[in-house]
């Protein structure tokens, strides 16, 4: 009887694990999802003008959000979508939303449809609104942001993120190879602070620092 009980308690357990992974699983796999991204980014390829990134930062961006399962984001200068695609398609997968912001309607406009097109929209809040204002006003918390906005703002930028940014978070600010004016600010800012690690992924001429925070 004793055996009976045990052997029942392990089966149940292990349906348990398995109903579990299977819902992870279903969570972070949409193939029709994918196949529709992948289409829009190989169609759309060569377009990204209007401050963009490369594709090559976009894959960054989408690798460490997979990672680290982040789930909370935010990008400062959405442009006309490009970061925030890459973006959104990895929190598609880590069941998170980003939020994204640029202070030009024109930008606004297109990269709304641009999340369209892609089968983004539901994972991204996107706002129109002067990023000076709003992101000192956004409660957070977050776990991972981009900065790709007027770079003189950028340690601004941080100093009104770094209080919402969670344990664990992840900074990544573009278009620091060269630090000149503004850059160089914000990054010697970052590095004198004991609680974040900071590199520069030199993949791209861009440059993309990458700050862990503690």
């Amino acid at each position: 009887m004793k055996n009976r009980i045990i052997s029942f308690l392990l089966l149940s357990l292990l349906i348990l694990l398995i109903n579990t992974v299977n819902a992870q699983t279903d969570n972070s796999s949409n193939p029709e999802l994918d196949k529709k991204v992948e289409a829009f980014l190989k169609d759309s390829r060569g377009e990204w003008r209007d401050m963009n990134v490369p594709a090559s930062d976009g894959q960054l961006l989408y690798d460490l959000i997979i990672e680290n399962k982040y789930t909370q984001a935010l990008e400062i200068g959405t442009s006309t979508g490009h970061s925030g695609i890459w973006i959104a398609w990895a929190l598609s997968k880590t069941g998170g939303k980003l939020i994204t912001i640029d202070i030009s309607e024109s930008r606004h406009k297109e990269a709304l449809e641009n999340f369209k097109k892609a089968g983004l929209s539901e994972y991204i809040d996107a706002r129109l609104a002067d990023a000076h204002e709003l992101v000192l006003e956004l409660e957070g918390p977050f776990d991972f942001v981009f900065s790709d906005a007027d770079k003189g703002w950028y340690k601004n930028y941080f100093i009104a993120v770094y209080p919402k940014l969670k344990s664990g978070g992840c900074f990544t600010a573009h278009n620091v190879s060269n630090r000149m004016s503004g850059i160089k600010e914000f990054l010697d800012y970052v590095e004198s602070l004991p609680d974040m690690k900071t590199t520069i992924n030199r993949s791209s001429s861009s440059g993309v620092s990458i700050s862990y925070k503690d």
